[in-house]
């Protein structure tokens, strides 16, 4: 392929990602979307699809600046999906943590929060700080937020692999690879405002400073007090690291120390050895121990989630097989199942971390041709994954959800060392067949494993999990709902609580309540009495407040298909003497519900 045709090829796709994002912006959500892959129109996902196709390619054919364009193209294409709920003008997206991330960002705009009050600042502020700078509403410098700390994963993958293998094939895989976002994992990591999951977008920074310093071999950069820039780097991306999420932050501290303590052994046993070459790392694995440790040891909220990691630890029914087994339950209920759902969720991921730990096995054996450098810190990463697996099995135990955020982590090395791999495997198929061919066999590999990591980095029924967009409406009847409410009913769900709505609104200082305007416990409905035809008596026998929402009858009807909640149900439950709507709009709906018999009155 000539200099000009892959010139031309670029182009295309660049045009291709322009023309679907035009699509895209030019079409946004007119109401809630239980799928936001659904939602936007075929037109984007063919732009899209083309630019991906041929960023591929070219990042896997092409050296120099034109590999770096394709990169470019790749990144700048998974950008625009992750994107979408910006560009499609989505109101918000997020029901769970998100929402509460959402008050505290209005606490510290409204001033009644300041950052350094919250266990981890960094999204909040830097949402704050887009605020106000702009002008632009808090919900969607939030979703702003989410997007900038998710660039420098597809920036520092690639050129993390560059500085350790120096190979222009493994860079350009290793950028593909970083275009399957495989630390998202739907489980415990989501793509969205949720700071555990945004601060794995910045552990590449991180890893990138720590491997420039173990390159370092001239005393001329030093700064004063003999620091080098790259250390300071370290210090820096891992304090960033730490305001964005602390749990993060300590899996850096552990993958730090375990290059240290190799350091340490190699220096113990051998006199001579490539390890011994590179600068220690004693120093920044303490440094950065003492930052965390100092930041989190008085927290409230460290201390009550290492206590809720022991009880987990000792309670038979918190474990992670006893949450396999009822979601699996649950799953076949309604005709899914659990290896369905693992070849939806980790089938790419699960790929290449076989083809990874095949290739640390066979360099390990000396059946490589790895220069000692690249298989010294080959070596490096893949021995940390020791004490890092070690974390995932007593996160497993004790609390699962902790469990499947370090698989996030773990993955994020995963996609560095898989990348390094499978330009290996690439090159050993070359000696079989010609080097195009080789190319073009790992980009139909490499495209299709991306199409599996993309068709789920958002929620969406195919994973049993209806997309979490919050629209103008649904905004409108909570707060329509709060401010209008009677203050001694509580406000119930139908399978979801609603009190995030009330963080969301009305941000979390200065509220002892759980929600504005009740003074009694949200909640939702029991699904057994209220089946049973027991509204009145369906949240501890006292008068309530029970709301539904689009996002709700899509989940509990469409997508759970009635396990908990029918549609009949809620159809008489509307009928009912005693139950009388109260707020209504097209995607919200509440209703004053009497304990007794008698005519509700809002």
């Amino acid at each position: 392929m000539s200099k000009s045709v892959r010139n031309a090829t670029s182009a295309v796709g660049f045009l291709a990602l322009a023309v679907g994002l035009f699509v895209a912006r030019a079409n946004p959500a007119m109401g809630y979307e239980e799928s936001i892959f659904a939602g936007t129109p075929t037109a984007t996902w063919v732009g899209f699809a083309v630019a991906l196709a041929i960023a591929v390619v070219l990042a896997l054919a092409c050296r120099g600046r034109q590999q770096g364009l394709a990169i470019a193209l790749g990144a700048t294409t998974v950008t625009a999906i992750v994107s979408l709920p910006l560009i499609r003008d989505y109101r918000f997206s997020g029901m769970g943590d998100a929402l509460t991330h959402l008050g505290w960002t209005r606490d510290i705009v409204d001033g009644g929060l300041q950052p350094h009050e919250l266990f981890y600042p960094g999204v909040h502020s830097i949402a704050a700080v887009i605020h106000f700078l702009s002008g632009v509403p808090i919900e969607r410098a939030l979703l702003l937020s989410m997007v900038i700390l998710f660039i420098p994963f597809l920036v520092f993958v690639p050129l993390v692999v560059r500085d350790i293998t120096g190979n222009g094939l493994a860079v350009g895989v290793a950028a593909v690879v970083s275009w399957m976002v495989l630390p998202i994992n739907n489980i415990a990591t989501h793509m969205g405002v949720h700071t555990n999951s945004n601060a794995l977008f910045l552990v590449p920074v991180v890893i990138f400073a720590f491997v420039a310093y173990l390159h370092r071999r001239s005393t001329i950069e030093q700064l004063p007090f003999g620091l080098s820039p790259f250390s300071l780097l370290i210090y820096l991306s891992g304090i960033a690291l730490l305001f964005v999420h602390p749990q993060q932050m300590i899996n850096v501290v552990v993958f730090v120390g375990t290059i240290a303590g190799i350091q340490y052994l190699a220096s113990w046993r051998y006199e001579e050895h490539p390890v011994l070459e590179h600068p220690t790392t004693y120093t920044h694995a303490a440094v950065l121990g003492v930052i965390f440790t100092i930041w989190v040891v008085t927290n409230e909220r460290f201390q009550t989630a290492v206590s809720g990691l022991v009880y987990g630890m000792f309670s038979a029914d918190i474990g992670g097989g006893e949450t396999v087994d009822q979601r699996g339950g649950s799953l076949t209920e309604i005709g899914g199942s659990l290896g369905e759902m693992f070849v939806v969720l980790f089938l790419d991921a699960a790929i290449i971390g076989l083809v990874a730990a095949l290739f640390v096995l066979v360099m390990w054996l000396g059946w490589t041709a790895t220069d000692r450098e690249t298989s010294t810190l080959v070596t490096y990463f893949a021995l940390s994954l020791v004490p890092l697996g070690g974390i995932f099995l007593v996160y497993f135990v004790g609390t699962p959800t902790m469990a499947f955020r370090q698989v996030g982590f773990i993955y994020v090395l995963l996609t560095i060392l898989g990348g390094i791999a499978i330009a290996h495997v690439i090159g050993g198929l070359s000696r079989y067949i010609t080097t195009p061919g080789a190319n073009a066999v790992g980009a139909v590999a490499l495209g299709a494993c991306l199409v599996l990591g993309l068709m789920t980095v958002f929620a969406s029924p195919i994973i049993y999990n209806p997309g979490q967009h919050v629209t103008d409406q649904k905004f409108s009847g909570y707060e329509t709902a709060f401010e209008h409410g009677a203050e001694d009913r509580p406000h119930v769900g139908l399978g979801y609580d609603p009190f995030r709505y009330d963080h969301g609104l009305y941000g979390l200082e200065e509220r002892d309540e759980p929600l504005s305007g009740a003074g009694t416990a949200s909640g939702e409905v029991d699904p057994e009495l209220w089946e049973a035809g027991n509204y009145s008596g369906a949240y501890n026998d006292l008068d309530y407040y029970f709301i539904v929402t689009e996002f709700d009858v899509t989940r509990e009807f469409g997508v759970y298909q009635e396990l908990h909640y029918s549609e009949a149900a809620l159809e008489d439950a509307s009928q009912q003497p005693g139950v009388s709507k109260v707020v209504s709009n097209s995607e919200f709906e509440m209703y004053a519900v009497n304990s007794s018999e008698e005519s509700a009155v809002a």
